[in-house]
């Protein structure tokens, strides 16, 4: 694995897969964590992703400036895992910042160890109802389509199961 971009669906099994793949390489684990826990169901789901992982790894948080985190993680591990690239995107949506895709692309290209990135494909279910809504699903879908195209491995995840897309 150099790079890897895992898609899937809520529950899917995609981070479980990131996971796996991430832990078969020898050495330090970074895990960035994008997710913020804003109450109390988000520190229960984060308490047992944390238990999950062994003691090879180590968290970056990186709820906003993503490609400092890649960076940084970089430096200190030999692989790493983004976890995930959607709630990372929803996190800049509310702050009213910009998504600085060219950034992520560049942290990708610049990564010097194997790097997996979870996200979220939005796409399957319905049109949305309210505007920022619309706004998410087609920022998600552009976000993913370009970390795909720069990525070496593109996996979708259903059910559990993987399915390559890009090999």
């Amino acid at each position: 694995m150099t790079s890897l971009l895992v898609l899937g669906g809520a529950r899917s099994g995609k981070s479980r897969y990131a996971q796996q793949r991430s832990e078969a390489i020898d050495g330090r684990l970074a895990y960035i964590a994008t997710a913020e826990a804003r109450d109390d169901e988000m520190h229960q789901r984060i308490d047992r992703h944390r238990a999950d992982r062994g003691e090879r790894w180590f968290t970056i948080e990186a709820p906003l400036d993503l490609p400092a985190a890649i960076a940084e993680a970089d430096a200190k591990a030999d692989a790493i895992l983004v976890d995930c690239l959607t709630l990372w995107l929803s996190n800049l949506i509310l702050a009213d910042r910009p998504v600085p895709v060219d950034a992520i692309e560049r942290a990708i290209g610049e990564c010097r160890h194997p790097i997996a990135l979870v996200a979220n494909e939005v796409g399957f279910g319905i049109v949305p109802d309210n505007a920022l809504a619309r706004r998410f699903r087609d920022e998600a879908g552009r976000l993913n389509q370009r970390i795909a195209g720069v990525v070496d491995e593109v996996v979708l995840v259903a059910a559990g199961l993987p399915l390559s897309l890009k090999a």
